[in-house]
């Protein structure tokens, strides 16, 4: 009897356990236990996968329903904000760009020409500021380029000190060379107001004015000016503005627009430290009282250039020989001069070696051997190159015997 309690017991519990059980065979209702064992066989097939651990099978508890519509369900829940947190980069076992300083990244650029130095710019904002780091922009050659307004702003403001942009736009420099520029008169007024320290300045054949002499004035370290062919300014204007430049050493002004009263004013206004000067093209308006001021003013002058004066007659020769530092002189076309009172100036003039006479000495050769002028070269140079940027017999890419480092490739 003991033996057979415990399968008593288990028997009579079995009916208790099951009456929750919806389907099962054990149910107290004969009717519903005939009518609900059809579906006996899905119900066991789709309790195959569920869980069968007591903790999964129950329910979550039930989302309680908000009262107040105006109150959020999360109220009670702190908020916060966290960001991911970044993946690192792998890491390459050699050196990165950033890990390199700046003075060796500096190096490396100094190597570039000027688009890849520009593109370089372009890769982050350290790399735009050591690509724009004034070491790298001393001297610029920009020659041809056209509308570069903007562009230019920017390169000025890398501290640029020598720029070559023959036919462009140019602003505040020390070495400027603007010759054949079209540009604006109120433009190039508008650039000189900003240039206080220009030391090399090249305006050739550029419509000039008042204002732009004004502007220039205030320049005194001015050491080399080429205004050949210029226009559009006044006598007065042009001798205040040589009163100023104590220091100057080079003056082309060459084939202007002059008269008389301007020739006058450039010669009675030159300061003593003038050593290569050229007045040709003035045809009858330069005179032998314009030579001999010339001569007190200016007694160290090395290379004169006087050509296309009719007016000049062979009594001017006298007066040259008081520059006794004259090393190149052209004669050039000045008619009222004969080859026959050349013959002697070797003699004469003991420092000369270069003598132009183009247009009064038809054969070098001939008038050497004729003359016995061994020391003394004829008709070497057509083209003077007084306060000229980039004479012909020079590199095509420098500017003042400095070549620039970057250049505009177009």
């Amino acid at each position: 009897m003991a033996k057979n309690m415990p399968r008593k017991t288990a028997l009579q519990e079995l009916p208790r356990m099951s009456q929750d059980l919806e389907g099962s065979m054990l149910s107290s209702d004969p009717k519903t236990n005939k009518r609900k064992r059809r579906g006996w066989v899905d119900d066991m097939l789709d309790a195959e996968n569920t869980p069968t651990e007591p903790s999964h099978q129950w329910s979550p508890n039930h989302k309680q329903l908000c009262l107040n519509p105006r109150e959020k369900e999360n109220e009670m829940v702190p908020f916060v904000l966290s960001r991911r947190p970044r993946r690192r980069k792998e890491t390459s076992p050699g050196l990165s760009w950033d890990q390199l300083p700046d003075e060796l990244i500096l190096r490396v650029l100094l190597c570039l020409p000027l688009t890849h130095l520009l593109r370089t710019s372009l890769v982050c904002k350290r790399w735009r500021r050591l690509a724009f780091d004034e070491s790298l922009w001393h001297s610029v050659d920009l020659e041809g380029v056209t509308n570069m307004a903007a562009a230019l702003e920017l390169l000025l403001t890398t501290g640029v000190r020598r720029l070559r942009c023959p036919r462009t736009v140019i602003q505040e420099l020390q070495f400027v060379d603007s010759s054949h520029c079209n540009v604006p008169t109120e433009t190039l007024d508008a650039i000189l107001s900003r240039c206080s320290a220009l030391t090399h300045l090249s305006l050739e054949s550029l419509e000039l004015s008042d204002d732009i002499l004004h502007h220039l004035s205030r320049n005194p370290d001015m050491m080399e000016l080429n205004m050949g062919g210029c226009a559009g300014v006044s006598a007065a204007s042009l001798g205040k503005m040589l009163q100023s430049f104590t220091k100057l050493e080079q003056l082309n002004i060459s084939w202007c627009e002059f008269s008389s009263d301007h020739v006058k004013a450039v010669v009675g206004n030159l300061p003593s430290s003038v050593t290569d000067l050229n007045l040709s093209g003035y045809r009858e308006n330069l005179a032998q009282e314009d030579l001999e001021v010339l001569v007190d003013r200016c007694p160290n002058i090395i290379t004169l250039d006087i050509s296309d004066s009719v007016f000049l007659r062979t009594t001017c020769i006298p007066t040259l020989e008081q520059l006794l530092n004259l090393k190149h002189l052209s004669l050039s076309r000045c008619y009222q001069i004969y080859a026959a009172a050349l013959g002697d100036i070797g003699e004469k003039f003991t420092a000369l070696r270069l003598l132009d006479a183009f247009g009064l000495v038809p054969d070098p050769r001939v008038f050497s051997r004729t003359y016995e002028m061994k020391r003394v070269a004829i008709n070497t140079r057509a083209i003077s190159a007084i306060a000229r940027p980039t004479p012909v017999m020079t590199d095509a890419h420098a500017m003042w015997d400095y070549r620039c480092r970057l250049r505009f490739h177009y």
